[in-house]
């Protein structure tokens, strides 16, 4: 896989953090409104959008693919410093590089956020989301916080 493909995982991965904290949803309830074909899409524009705000890609995306406001606030309940969506992007990432097939980037994306992992991970309060690469994904792997 290339660099510019990489890339392009790790915008679209900082974007529906981006857009979760925005709606306040779980990040599995914003990537349930984007099939496979539409996070190829967005992975091939993501070399475009990425010079536009976060904001403004967040706007658009709520709107185009009817994504609802929640009730699920990762930011308000957290006693610590805030990662930046930049922070949570790249473990995302990360975890979708680590456990993505060949040619299978855009459902792997849909997998990890639709996984148990995706909610240990927005618990800013815990430290699942600076944890080891390596231990996120054997995670993941098993579907249970490994100890």
């Amino acid at each position: 896989m290339n660099e510019k493909s990489k890339d392009d995982i790790y915008y679209l991965c900082t974007m529906i953090e981006f857009v979760a904290r925005e709606t306040k949803n779980h990040r599995k309830d914003v990537v349930v409104h984007f099939s496979e074909k539409d996070i190829e899409h967005e992975l091939e524009v993501a070399e475009v959008n990425h010079c536009l705000s976060f904001e403004q890609v967040s706007d658009e995306w709520i709107e185009q693919y009817n994504i609802p406001m929640g009730d699920f606030d990762s930011i308000k309940e957290c006693n610590y410093t805030v990662p930046s969506v930049l922070a949570i992007g790249r473990v995302y990432q990360q975890l979708v590089l680590a456990t993505a097939k060949a040619g299978k980037e855009a459902q792997a994306i849909k997998d990890v956020f639709s996984s148990f992992i995706s909610d240990e991970i927005s618990d800013f309060n815990s430290n699942v989301y600076y944890s080891n690469p390596d231990y996120l994904r054997c995670c993941y792997e098993e579907g249970v916080l490994l100890e």
